[in-house]
């Protein structure tokens, strides 16, 4: 059984520091990336509650407010024909980074969707990949448009692609103000 299938998360939980905020993915990150291990543990509850995310088999390396670094070993499930990284696992680890990136800086009455992706690919992609993705952090819940960039690097450092995600942050559904329901 998985390390992060035997650790009782209403326990991890409970030993959360809220600091102020009550942004959960954060208290769950500030408690297990100090722990020896942690950080695998992290990365794989979050591959429990996002499984498409969970295939990467990606580790979290830094998670704090309107920031994310995320890597991804090179394997042969995530390679294309010509022997590198398919672009598409490029894309989804730039997206994981940039929604823990996002997540970890929402007021606490805010939620977001993704609204479009621009990608562009710099050189073949072969090796470990580190997403580093950058966000403003939103101040409020009101309806807006946020842009989250994501440089995707190899073991030498190179840029492999750079990515634009498009999220739109909103209140929670019940909360005052929220037309979740309108188009």
């Amino acid at each position: 059984m998985p390390l992060a299938d035997r650790i009782p998360l209403a326990r991890l939980l409970g030993k959360a520091r809220l600091d102020g905020r009550r942004n959960l993915l954060c208290d769950v990150w500030n408690l297990l990336s100090g722990m020896p291990g942690g950080r695998l543990v992290f990365s794989r509850l979050v591959g429990r509650f996002a499984p498409y995310a969970g295939n990467l088999h990606a580790t979290v390396l830094v998670l704090r407010p309107g920031h994310a670094e995320v890597q991804m070993q090179d394997r042969r499930a995530v390679r294309n024909h010509i022997d590198c990284v398919h672009e598409g696992a490029l894309a989804s680890l730039a997206d994981l980074a940039g929604t823990l990136a996002l997540a970890c800086s929402l007021p606490d009455d805010a939620r977001a969707f993704p609204s479009g992706m621009q990608i562009d690919y710099m050189k073949l992609a072969r090796g470990p990949i580190i997403a580093v993705a950058e966000c403003e952090v939103p101040r409020t819940a009101a309806r807006a448009r946020h842009d989250i960039t994501v440089q995707l690097r190899d073991a030498s450092l190179d840029e492999v692609a750079r990515v634009v995600l498009h999220r739109v942050v909103g209140p929670s559904p019940g909360v005052p103000g929220d037309r979740s329901d309108v188009n």
